[in-house]
């Protein structure tokens, strides 16, 4: 017998969430959840998942998808050795990235949303998109025009007068340095420091599984949701998407569905799409896919914040402590000026623990990203048309200098404030950081991590000269802070090997105006070329947001949840 629902969601993470919700709040309408990974019931969270630090819960291999690599820095006319795969982890569980990621919960500009408009997206400008953010949150600090009083996710913020020193030291030079402490980072978009606000309440993480599959939806006869299921592809009859196909214990092997929609998150939604047919037509045959809709944009126009960090030893009296278990409390907002960027175009997050080790609480970093970066042009393709062969993905970060130019000046400025006599007073030692395989070996969960770190820790807490000699040879290694400030050369080719992403992936499904040929997804996220389908999740943004992505996904699942509503809706009136 064949199972027929009125729409299937494909991923249940950020976006896949709060359409299952708003979605089944028909009764009328049958719904379908499919997530690939482990389900999430409110009443048995593991403390991981729950905890203020996210540091265990972000690195746990079993929150996350297998044999995932990534090349990142995209190649130069000198580069001649063959490009270095990196581990690239991303959420496989429900409430996706929002069950493990660092809480963070800005929107971007509103620039970013009225340049979404000027590129043809009607109604994505930021007066329109505005009144989501404000029916997402319940904003514990703030009221007024900005913001929400009564959405499903808390949004808080955790204020100076419970911050470590090192993050006050911080502050303080910054303030030193000329900028205004903004109380509130999603109020006013200026420059300034400010303190981050966070989906979280009383300690504990609030995800959009949390917030929107609570017990009584859960409860609801017309939602059901299968969890450690993976989507193997879907089902067509012409253009027109009919459902899905299964290949799990105990699932029908197909579901039928009057809609299907794709909220698998900016690298797995294009995958799939390439594996059902849609895609640039060649790669699709080179893979012996037959094509049902060329769409040479699937895929394409890969985006995330390229990123790099100053790191250093912090004294002890500095450290995060018992107030709160949050590690990242300082975000810093500057305009760069440069390359024609617009304002607001840097961030940085102030670190004060770099891991869930002995070692990291004893490490601060100034972890920098290009809010608004240029390179565009990362890519999903397929490695193989087997469902369960992971994509090749390069993100290509820094093909476009103004980007490089603009993490190199970064650098400079993490230096000038990393000189000050305030924070100078509360570290030591700094050194240039990078996010190497060593150092993900070391912050992965294990009894003999632990008793490494340990005993470093220890003897990093002994007399300074060993503290130096270790943190120069076993911590740090590479090139010196001094030797790079003093040769720009080298900074550049230092930018150029540290820069990672910090897990922002969007853009590869884009939305677009009816003559872009590139785009993927029209104004109301449905796919180009058929019918019956729909990709909801951060592969739809026309240009990455300046900002963490994870508000703004649940922002585009509100806002196309009522599109479809309304739509539904319509219908009925004219047909009655």
């Amino acid at each position: 017998m064949t199972t027929f629902f009125d729409y299937i969601i494909v991923g249940g993470g950020s976006a896949g969430s709060v359409l299952a919700n708003r979605l089944s709040a028909n009764p009328a309408k049958r719904v379908l959840l499919c997530e690939a990974g482990a389900d999430l019931p409110n009443d048995k969270l593991p403390a991981a998942i729950l905890d203020s630090y996210p540091g265990t819960a972000y690195l746990n291999p079993n929150y996350l998808w297998p044999d995932l690599r990534v090349t990142t820095v995209a190649p130069t006319d000198a580069t001649t050795a063959p490009r270095k795969l990196r581990k690239y982890e991303q959420a496989r569980i429900l409430g996706g990235g929002s069950s493990i990621n660092g809480q963070f919960f800005n929107r971007g500009a509103p620039s970013d949303y009225d340049d979404w408009e000027a590129r043809g997206l009607k109604g994505w400008g930021w007066e329109s998109v505005l009144p989501y953010f404000r029916k997402i949150e319940r904003d514990i600090d703030f009221d007024g025009p900005l913001h929400g009083k009564s959405g499903r996710i808390p949004v808080r913020r955790i204020f100076p007068d419970a911050w470590p020193k090192h993050a006050t030291a911080i502050a303080a030079a910054l303030k030193e340095s000329g900028y205004s402490y903004l109380p509130d980072q999603n109020g006013e978009f200026r420059d300034g420091y400010f303190p981050i606000a966070i989906s979280n309440l009383d300690e504990r993480r609030v995800s959009a599984s949390m917030g929107y599959l609570d017990a009584q939806t859960r409860d609801r006869p017309n939602l059901t949701i299968w969890t450690d299921t993976e989507v193997a592809g879907l089902l067509f009859e012409g253009t027109r998407c009919c459902g899905i196909r299964i290949e799990a214990p105990d699932r029908p092997a197909t579901v039928r569905a009057g809609e299907v929609i794709l909220s698998a998150g900016a690298l797995q939604s294009p995958a799939i799409l390439m594996r059902s047919g849609i895609g640039p037509a060649a790669h699709l045959r080179e893979h012996g896919i037959t094509v049902v809709a060329e769409s040479p944009g699937v895929g394409q126009h890969l985006m995330e914040h390229p990123s790099i960090a100053l790191a250093s030893f912090i004294r002890k009296a500095a450290r995060v402590n018992g107030s709160t278990r949050r590690h990242i409390l300082l975000g810093w907002r500057y305009s760069s000026g440069m390359g024609g960027a617009p304002g607001g175009d840097m961030f940085v997050s102030v670190v004060t623990k770099t891991s869930w080790h002995a070692v990291g609480e004893r490490i601060g970093t100034m972890l920098m990203y290009v809010n608004k970066p240029f390179s565009n042009v990362g890519e999903v393709k397929l490695a193989s048309a087997d469902w369960r062969v992971a994509p090749s993905i390069d993100f290509n970060f820094l093909s476009d200098e103004r980007d490089l130019d603009r993490l190199v000046d970064g650098f400079r400025r993490m230096a000038a404030v990393q000189a000050l006599a305030a924070v100078k007073e509360v570290t030591a030692d700094p050194f240039p950081a990078s996010y190497s395989e060593k150092v993900r070996q070391v912050a992965l969960l294990s009894r003999r991590n632990k008793m490494i770190t340990d005993v470093l820790a220890a003897l990093l807490d002994g007399p300074p000269p060993l503290r130096r000699l270790l943190m120069t040879r076993v911590i740090a290694g590479g090139a010196t802070l001094a030797d790079l400030l003093a040769d720009d050369a080298a900074l550049r080719e230092f930018v150029r090997g540290a820069c990672v992403g910090v897990w922002h992936p969007s853009c590869t499904c884009r939305m677009g105006a009816d003559d872009d040929p590139l785009a993927v997804t029209d104004h109301q996220a449905r796919v180009r070329g058929v019918q019956g389908l729909r990709v909801v999740d951060a592969s739809i943004f026309p240009h990455i947001p300046s900002g963490n992505i994870n508000f703004p996904t649940m922002m585009a699942a509100e806002k196309v949840a009522d599109m479809m509503v309304g739509q539904v809706t319509a219908a009925a009136a004219h047909m009655a």
